[in-house]
């Protein structure tokens, strides 16, 4: 699986999230990867969507939690990763 990285859609920020976007995207791509990092490592056999909202609540906890709450990720890009997980894909 090659490492996901979190993308911010321009056209839904305001002027202060287009200004912070490359920090905010590092910040979310690397709570990502912390998060699935932390999963990976203590799998043990749970269904994709049990794996999928893990995924979810360890990246938010990774985060400033005013930026957690605002992050609504594409959760089809999400159980993706997931089910690399699930099948055991290389890192």
């Amino acid at each position: 699986m090659s490492e996901p990285h979190v993308t911010l859609d321009p056209r839904g920020l305001d002027p202060v999230q287009q200004k912070l976007r490359g920090p905010l995207e590092d910040q979310l791509t690397s709570a990502l990867q912390a998060a699935i990092d932390r999963v990976r490592a203590d799998y043990g056999g749970e269904p994709v969507e049990q794996v999928c909202q893990r995924l979810l609540d360890e990246t938010r906890s990774g985060l400033h939690p005013d930026i957690a709450a605002g992050f609504n990720p594409d959760m089809d890009e999400f159980c993706r990763v997931a089910v690399a997980i699930v099948r055991g894909d290389a890192s």
